[in-house]
């Protein structure tokens, strides 16, 4: 799908907070009827699986998914593969500390320990749920304990949940949901590739929440989507429903952010190609977008929080 930019500013300029709340509404309706499916099967089904590449928006759409569930009084659980990493060797924390570390590799995922607990969960065992230590590169426990009862849902947000290597799980036990930006942006006969868009997701985020400088996002791009290449896209057609992330709006968020930072980047072709169409973008200011965006994720003041 494709959308003019001039459509959208358009939009923006005649009335802003119109067009936030009707891109959000349709975000939503969207995932309402995969909620509805999801709990239509959720006897035979009770696993959730959500996968996307990096600044797709996992991580909202999981939890709007949930909120979604447990107003129609369907009790359902979000858990994240971030507390399912491997913990790191002292080999392997030299390369991290270096930068030659694969972060997007499966292997940093324990498979084995999370294919144990999705068991128990299906099984309606307790869990006792880990927790992943970033700084100290290790796994936790800290008391919390899942024990799911008949009727229950778990969505597991895992970068790689389609991949079977990773989770060795019967795929008739499974909701699998596929989540990234499909829709390109056009100008002048020329597109904005949806990686761009969940590009300009990253920096942003990892700007205001990672303490991470746009350079070095920007130097993290080329292995990144090489990554995403390799372990995720060969797996999406897995997929038992597939989202497009893409809110219209959201490059006009975004282009505070980055702006003034990118002009002075411009000789960076990847960056050129962005600030190409940032320039000719209507600005949206970060109190204009409405907590219940998706866009939240990466700019901050959401509902939806893990």
């Amino acid at each position: 799908m494709n959308i003019e930019l001039g459509y959208i500013n358009q939009k923006v300029t005649q009335n802003a907070a119109a067009y936030i709340q009707n891109t959000n509404a349709a975000y939503l309706s969207s995932l309402e009827k995969i909620a509805e499916d999801i709990k239509a099967n959720r006897e035979k089904r009770p696993i959730v699986l959500l996968s996307g590449p990096s600044g797709s928006g996992k991580t909202t759409s999981a939890l709007m998914i949930e909120k979604m569930l447990d107003e129609q009084g369907v009790e359902t659980h979000t858990l994240s593969l971030d507390n399912y990493f491997s913990p790191l060797t002292d080999h392997e924390k030299e390369l991290f500390h270096a930068g030659k570390l694969d972060l997007e590799s499966p292997k940093r995922v324990d498979s084995e320990f999370l294919t144990e607990q999705l068991t128990k969960i299906y099984n309606c065992e307790p869990v006792k749920l880990p927790t992943y230590d970033f700084r100290e590169s290790t796994r936790v426990f800290d008391g919390k304990v899942l024990h799911r009862k008949p009727g229950v849902l778990v969505i597991l947000e895992v970068i790689h949940s389609l991949n079977p290597d990773i989770i060795d799980f019967p795929d008739e036990n499974t909701a699998k949901i596929y989540v990234s930006v499909r829709t390109r942006i056009t100008q002048d006969g020329r597109e904005l590739h949806p990686s761009k868009i969940r590009l300009m997701r990253r920096l942003v985020r990892d700007l205001l929440f990672r303490k991470r400088s746009f350079a070095d996002t920007l130097m993290m791009y080329g292995s990144v989507e090489e990554g995403e290449n390799k372990y995720i896209m060969p797996y999406k057609y897995r997929s038992t429903y597939d989202v497009d992330t893409f809110m219209a709006y959201e490059i006009c968020a975004y282009q505070p952010f980055l702006i003034e930072a990118f002009r002075e980047m411009a000789e960076d072709p990847l960056v050129r190609d962005m600030l190409d169409f940032l320039e000719r973008t209507a600005a949206l200011l970060k109190e204009q977008i409405t907590p219940d965006s998706l866009v939240c994720e990466f700019i901050g003041n959401g509902q939806f929080n893990s």
